[in-house]
Formats: C-alpha cells, sequence, structure tokens
C-alpha cells in the first residue's frame, strides 16, 4: 500500500460517489458508482449491495475489483485494489451501513423497497494515489470548513459545567445547544422526548431554527431522528442531498413500475441539509429522547465528533432523569384561591378542546394536544371556577383523568412543551415557574373556553 485508509475517512463519507469496476469471468468490465463505501479496518472496506446487480455478480466469478475514493475537499483520487472476501446479511457491520440506506428510504417513502440486501467485504490489496485529476482545484483557497476545533477535554469541560450548573430542564436542554452552538459551532440542533403512548418525538428545545421548531414532531423508526430512537442506536449521515435524489430516482422507477410506495417524510429543520447526526439519550436501556444536530456542510460531522457527542448525549440524558425524579417542593395548593388579579383586559382568547384527541384550538388554530392539553384545560378549567392561579406538578400527577404514569411520567417536559407552545401561539396566557413543581397561570386577557365531546 502507498496511503493508510484511517487517513482517508473523510474519503469514505460519501460526499463524491465512489466508482467500482469489476469483469465477470469472460473478462468483460463493469463500471458503475457505489452509494456506500464503509471502512472496517486497515485491511478491509465492505461496499453497499441494495440490489442484485452486476457487480455483484461479478464478483462471485471474478473476485477481482478496483475502487476510486475521493477527498471531498480537494478531490484527490484514490484508488483500491481489491479481493472479494464474504457477504454479511447481519451482525453489527450490516445494521450500521443498513440504519444509513434506512434513512434515506424512510425519508422518500421507500422502506421495505430501498433496502441493504448485504454488506459486501472486500480485502484492500493496495491503494495508490491517483495523480492529475484534483490539478483545477486551489488548494490554497479558502473551504469554508473550520479551521480548528478546541481541545477535547476543555470543550468536554466547558459543555459539561454549562450542563451541571442547569437547575431545571428547559435550561438544561436549551443551554446544552447554546453551548454546542457557542464551542463548536453546531448552529442547527435540537432535542426531541417522546410523547404519548402512540410512538411520536416532539422537539422540546431547538436551537438554529427559530420559534417554529418548537413541537416538530417525528414518527419512532422514520428518519435518522425515528431510527436513532427505535433502535437506541447514533446514527450519521452526510451527503443527504446525494443520497435524497437517488432515493427519489428509485421511488420514480418503482412508481412508474406500479409499486406501491409510502408518502415522503419531510425532514425536520432544514429543508436543504446535507448532514445529520442523531444520538439517541438513554439511561437504564429507557429511552428519554433524540439529540439531534444537522447543517449544510456535508463534513461538518466526524469520527470525533461522534465520540465526543456520545459523551454530551449521555450527560444530557442523566441530567433529564435527574430532572424528573426531583421531588415536588411545598404542599399542593388548596382548592381555595390563593390570589386573584384585577380583571384582564377586553381581549378576548377563545379555547376549544376536543375530548376525542386531546387536542386544543385557541382562536381556531391548532395549539397542542395530549397530555398537554389535557394539563392546559384542566388549568383553564380550574381558573373559571375557583379563580385559581397556582398549581403544583404533584397536584398534576395525582389527577387520574390526565393519564399519566406512574413512573416517569415526563411531567415537567409537557410543561416545558405547553410552555413554549403558548408563548408561539398564545402568548396572552403564560404558565410561569414559580419555584421547583410550582407554577402560575398568567392571563392578558379574557378566556372564553369550549370543550367539543368525544363523537361529535
Amino acid at each position: 500500500m502507498t496511503g493508510k485508509l484511517s487517513d482517508l475517512l473523510d474519503a469514505f463519507q460519501g460526499v463524491v460517489p465512489s466508482v467500482i469496476a469489476t469483469c465477470d469471468r469472460e473478462g468483460t468490465p463493469n463500471v458503475t458508482f457505489n452509494s456506500q463505501v464503509y471502512y472496517v479496518d486497515e485491511r478491509h472496506v465492505a461496499l453497499s449491495c441494495q440490489f442484485f446487480n452486476k457487480t455483484h455478480r461479478n464478483v462471485r466469478e471474478n473476485p477481482w475489483a478496483t475502487v476510486d475514493i475521493f477527498e471531498p475537499v480537494s478531490l484527490q483520487a484514490w484508488r483500491m485494489r481489491l479481493r472479494f472476501d464474504h457477504i454479511e446479511t447481519e451482525g453489527p457491520l450490516f445494521d450500521t451501513m443498513a440504519l444509513r440506506i434506512q434513512v434515506i428510504a424512510s425519508h422518500t417513502g421507500m422502506t421495505g423497497v430501498f433496502k441493504l440486501r448485504s454488506a459486501d467485504v472486500y480485502e484492500v490489496v493496495s491503494i495508490e494515489r491517483i495523480e492529475g485529476l484534483s490539478h483545477t482545484v486551489d488548494l490554497d483557497a479558502p473551504v469554508g470548513l473550520p479551521v480548528g476545533k478546541m481541545t477535547e477535554l476543555r470543550g468536554l469541560q466547558l459543555v459539561s459545567d454549562r450542563i451541571n450548573r442547569c437547575t431545571d430542564l428547559e435550561s438544561l436542554l436549551s443551554g446544552t445547544l447554546e453551548s454546542l452552538d457557542e464551542t463548536f459551532g453546531f448552529s442547527h440542533g435540537m432535542v426531541l422526548v417522546p410523547e404519548g403512548t402512540e410512538g411520536r418525538l416532539v422537539a422540546l428545545a431547538t436551537r438554529g431554527y427559530g420559534e417554529g421548531g418548537i413541537g416538530a414532531e417525528v414518527r419512532v423508526g422514520e428518519g435518522a431522528i425515528g431510527l436513532a430512537a427505535a433502535r437506541r442506536r447514533m446514527i450519521r449521515v452526510g451527503n443527504m442531498g446525494g443520497e435524497l435524489r437517488s432515493g427519489r430516482a428509485i421511488r420514480e422507477r418503482a412508481e412508474q413500475a406500479g409499486e406501491a410506495v409510502a408518502p415522503e417524510i419531510p425532514l425536520p429543520g432544514l429543508a436543504d441539509a446535507q448532514a445529520q447526526l442523531a444520538i439517541p439519550l438513554v439511561v437504564g436501556g429507557r429511552l428519554l429522547g433524540v439529540l439531534a444536530l444537522e447543517s449544510r456542510d456535508p463534513l461538518q460531522f466526524d469520527d470525533w465528533d461522534e465520540a465526543y457527542l456520545t459523551v454530551v448525549a449521555n450527560q444530557i440524558a442523566m441530567g433529564v432523569d435527574r430532572m424528573q425524579t426531583v421531588e415536588d417542593e411545598g404542599e399542593p395548593v388548596p382548592t381555595a384561591p390563593r390570589r386573584v388579579r384585577p380583571e384582564p383586559p377586553a381581549r378576548t382568547r377563545r379555547f376549544r378542546y376536543y375530548r376525542s384527541d386531546d387536542c386544543v384550538f385557541v382562536d381556531g388554530e391548532y395549539l397542542v394536544r395530549n397530555v398537554p392539553g389535557k394539563i392546559l384545560w384542566k388549568v383553564l378549567a380550574a381558573h373559571a371556577r375557583e379563580r385559581r392561579l397556582e398549581f403544583t406538578n404533584r397536584e398534576l400527577r395525582l389527577d387520574p383523568t390526565l393519564g399519566l404514569p406512574p413512573v416517569k411520567d415526563n411531567l415537567e417536559s409537557r410543561l416545558i412543551l405547553l410552555r413554549k407552545r403558548l408563548a408561539e401561539k398564545c402568548p396572552d396566557v403564560k404558565l410561569v415557574p414559580v419555584r421547583r413543581g410550582r407554577f402560575a397561570l398568567e392571563l392578558c386577557c379574557q378566556v372564553e373556553m369550549e370543550e367539543v365531546a368525544a363523537g361529535t
């Protein structure tokens, strides 16, 4: 070998498609692009096989192949001479390669059609630099990539200190995203938490998307975020644009052939994201959420980011778990009113609650649903009946009508989502934390309430 595979990891990210050449037993050549060349170790690579194609057949007749890979910034090409070794259809290597393809298949509605059939493992016999292919690239020109990173320990110390200083779940999540942006330039990120029993994740904290990102939903098992939650595994996808174009082309051919395909799943966050990294937040096997980062730069995330952000995600998960187990302070608020404010201004907000699916609309616009919707309706109804303005987490947990599970109920997460949705859609109504385990209802408007019974 004239090169070292581990020094060329950027070339294995698939930003520039790789080219593979094979021959059958008669010597007839076949040259095609390959969607995924995966670094296994210093002596082996694996190629993805989605279809039983000509390449797949050739290497079983003649085990030799040549693959060109390209460094994405300089476009420097490297040629690997390979000898087919074996295929894997299960196990860690297959699962890792399959997840990337499943992400694209999920987004393009091709789950079950566009899938990994095997991971074809090759021995790398030689690798050499191809001269002359990148002579048109000005290697001295700025490429817009980060010029360096803070040392791992220093960066981890700053983010860890930020997490450790947080006293509530909202500041923990938003503070972590802010510190990742300020320290390492991860400017677009979100934390999603499980909501309800329908297998959905809801964005509780976002960075870089404005207020509109709060409340975004992803189904468990769909896309990078949903698959990370379902598999409890980190997922990194680069070159999203190219992969999606390829997936959509295959989808179009499948539709023309009369195959049934599912609707395309829109990407949460950036519509033109080129790289995604999704890390599950897990404690003791329990899924507490997903940390999701994305970028328009296809090379934003690398192996270093995976290792570093896994540590950060573990700290977030432990912090979330700790916040959920903190006992409420103070006794439950009695039913008698504690304080009454003067009559609010004349503006009126009209809330409508649909009991069939626990959806709440305000002024005809969707606000929130499920447990957060039931909490809001309980609070507004208590104020209308008793003029109450203060409530405790404990009384919410003891209310059987809310349907909270007896353990690990994610109540704090649901209150954060409710507060943020109100701030976005109805800022005249606020739920303001008073102290740990206690919050107050603040009204700057008149409230009209209408409940729509199930089945109407």
